[in-house]
């Protein structure tokens, strides 16, 4: 893939400041390469239709690589459409400790905040 090409590329989510620290001390906990980035997708199922996949690995054909404050983020072109706007944050509270998303495209979601519908 040329660099040159994925630097114009918007990607089609954002992270919180949070968001990507906690993806960034996964990385160094788990000692990954520069080859290998954070895949973000969408698959069948969940309470509402469709539940949010999180993932570390390296870009394959089909798929479209963003870099974001020095993170891989890997999205397959298919689930673009369905993550358009997303926003990911990190909550590490007492009552919620995870990732979150924010999808303006959702038509409903469910209660664990990890499905929705379109």
């Amino acid at each position: 893939m040329d660099n040159s090409t994925v630097a114009l590329k918007i990607a089609p989510i954002t992270f919180t400041p949070k968001a990507l620290n906690a993806i960034k001390e996964l990385i160094d906990q788990k000692e990954l390469s520069n080859e290998f980035g954070l895949k973000v997708g969408v698959e069948g199922g969940g309470c509402s239709g469709f539940s949010y996949n999180l993932n570390f690995g390296k870009p394959e054909e089909g798929e479209d690589l963003y870099i974001i404050e020095g993170v891989n983020i890997i999205v397959k072109k298919t689930h673009a459409l369905y993550l358009m706007g997303t926003q990911i944050d990190y909550d590490n509270g007492l009552n919620a400790r995870g990732f979150t998303f924010t999808n303006p495209n959702a038509t409903s979601t469910c209660g664990c905040g990890t499905s929705f519908g379109v």
